[in-house]
């Protein structure tokens, strides 16, 4: 059998195993976005609005821990355009889908001195990993 009648199947079945398989990293921005299926081994990465001059900080109040665990810890930016100090800028988290099973990832907007008070506001998205 001549070499390129090996490879055209060999390709093609490659090609057939790269379009089956879900993409590695899966955004997400807004509440609307959940609940959220993952597999063993994705990431996900929550980006929130955020403006910390303002007082108010994300807290993760549920970590949905027996599914995802933590990569990084929060990670504040703010558009380089803006230009005016002060400006709001996005708040984001990365986690990765370590095992089977469900969960609920839940942060809430608050100042952190004044725990008393209802958070301004919650992010609550159910976690399904498979």
């Amino acid at each position: 059998m001549s070499a390129t009648r090996l490879f055209l199947p060999l390709a093609l079945s490659l090609m057939a195993a790269c379009a089956t398989q879900p993409k590695h990293n899966v955004t997400v921005e807004k509440q609307s976005e959940c609940p959220v299926r993952l597999t063993t081994g994705q990431n996900l990465i929550v980006m929130l609005p955020s403006n910390p001059t303002t007082g108010y900080r994300w807290a993760i109040q549920d970590s949905a821990g027996g599914v995802l665990r933590a990569l990084s810890p929060e990670v504040y930016s703010n558009p380089e355009d803006a230009g005016v100090v002060g400006s709001a800028g996005v708040s984001t988290w990365r986690f990765q889908a370590f095992a089977a099973g469900t969960g609920r990832l839940r942060l809430t907007s608050q100042q952190p001195w004044a725990p008393e008070v209802l958070p301004v506001e919650t992010f609550d998205c159910a976690i399904s990993v498979n």
